[in-house]
């Protein structure tokens, strides 16, 4: 089949491919999904990164 006589390289391919399309799903699914609560100590965080990058 398409010149690959060897299963063992189609059985890559086609791991490759299905591991693409779990991924593409799994991305899917947990698009913006924010489990993560927002602490504190990170807004603090950002408005002190910002602030230096607003001195450079």
């Amino acid at each position: 089949m398409l010149g690959i006589p060897d299963p063992g390289v189609w059985l890559a391919y086609v791991l490759c491919i299905v591991s693409v399309i779990i991924c593409l799903v799994y991305g899917a699914v947990n698009w913006n999904k924010g489990d993560e609560p927002v602490y504190p100590e990170d807004m603090k965080w950002v408005k002190d990164e910002s602030q230096s990058k607003e001195e450079l």
